[in-house]
């Protein structure tokens, strides 16, 4: 299995966020990257290449050319303007309200949907190189590779074509699938903007609201997310069951939402539901947003499941045969994460089917 990172993850560390209603500690700490790099190699992996960050056209395949001139340029604003610390937004422009002004404060609301997401100097740097690292991943599938991994930091699945959130701000998993989906095969032959494609498989504690929005019109990226239910966790708005997809995509998006304390047992017969739904679309390539905050320890989350499960997970998935890039998205269950991402990613490639 390839691995590739994003080398400048460390330039976005901001110094807290608001977490329902508190200033907390950023717990999408840099030290995540650490501790999973330790692991892998514990576990035998293979070194990881640093992959380089992507360009501004490539980000455009998925954002708009706004929000990335928002993104690349934010902070810099901020401090022109005279304001001090990360940058939050403060007010945002829900309907009824105009989009008027363009200062820095109110392009932080424009552009952002919570608090969680604060922007320092380094942040647009890092997360151009932790996209950078998905489009390395996609691309090695591509040319021949059966499975690669992207340590990517940020995470991505939260971000939508123009909005940040959730520690998330550039979409490495939506820009990955976007790039298998329109790949062409040797010389002029154009195999993709056709269905079926790619299918992202999400399984992230919370809902990946950013990858279902960008492919909810698409028939040529199945979407399959299993998650805590919105109607009690974050991101509240996006993830039900009754959102199937619109236009050419109607049919093409599939929540399951689950309920809070579920366990390896009734976790993996939700995932048998998600991987056949993969299989019935027939699907060139496999995405998987890979969160790990489903872990019984994790602070952010209340599901029950073991590292066990996550060798578990990971052989269910290498089983259905598919070109296979696992993206890294959440988990903060510090201690615990990297062997729960080795685990993953030892399953996925002890169990492939020949």
């Amino acid at each position: 299995m390839k691995i590739f990172l994003s080398a400048d993850h460390h330039r976005h560390d901001p110094p807290f966020e608001i977490l329902d209603g508190q200033p907390v500690p950023y717990f999408e700490t840099p030290r995540r990257v650490d501790i999973i790099l330790a692991a892998l190699q514990a576990a035998g992996f293979a070194p990881p290449v640093a992959a380089p960050p992507a360009t501004l056209a490539e980000l455009a395949a998925v954002h708009t050319p706004d929000y990335l001139d928002y993104l690349a340029h934010a902070y810099e604003r901020w401090q022109a303007a005279g304001l001090a610390g990360p940058v939050l937004p403060s007010a945002w422009p829900l309907p009824g309200l105009r989009l008027r002004s363009d200062c820095p404060q109110a392009a932080a609301g424009r552009y952002a949907f919570d608090l969680s997401a604060p922007i320092t100097a380094g942040t647009f740097a890092a997360a151009q190189a932790s996209a950078g690292a998905a489009l390395a991943g996609a691309t090695a599938l591509l040319q021949g590779e059966r499975f690669a991994y992207a340590l990517c930091r940020p995470p991505g699945h939260h971000a939508a074509a123009n909005l940040a959130g959730g520690y998330c701000f550039l979409n490495n998993a939506a820009l990955a699938a976007d790039r298998l989906a329109r790949a062409t095969t040797t010389g002029d032959t154009t195999w993709a903007l056709r269905a079926p494609a790619v299918a992202v498989l999400d399984i992230d504690y919370h809902h990946g609201n950013g990858t279902q929005s960008i492919f909810y019109e698409r028939n040529d990226v199945l979407t399959v997310s299993l998650h805590a239910d919105p109607a009690r966790e974050y991101p509240y708005f996006l993830g039900y069951a009754d959102e199937r997809g619109a236009g050419a995509g109607e049919g093409y998006n599939l929540n399951l939402p689950l309920p809070a304390g579920i366990g390896d047992r009734d976790y993996l017969a939700a995932l048998v539901q998600a991987l056949q739904a993969i299989a019935d679309y027939g699907p060139r390539y496999l995405v998987i947003s890979a969160g790990f905050d489903t872990f019984h320890a994790d602070p952010l989350g209340d599901f029950g499941l073991t590292t066990a499960a996550y060798r578990a997970i990971g052989a269910a998935i290498g089983q259905l045969g598919l070109p296979t890039l696992v993206v890294q998205e959440g988990g903060y269950a510090i201690e615990n994460l990297g062997a729960n991402v080795a685990a993953l990613l030892d399953g996925v490639i002890s169990h492939a089917h020949k």
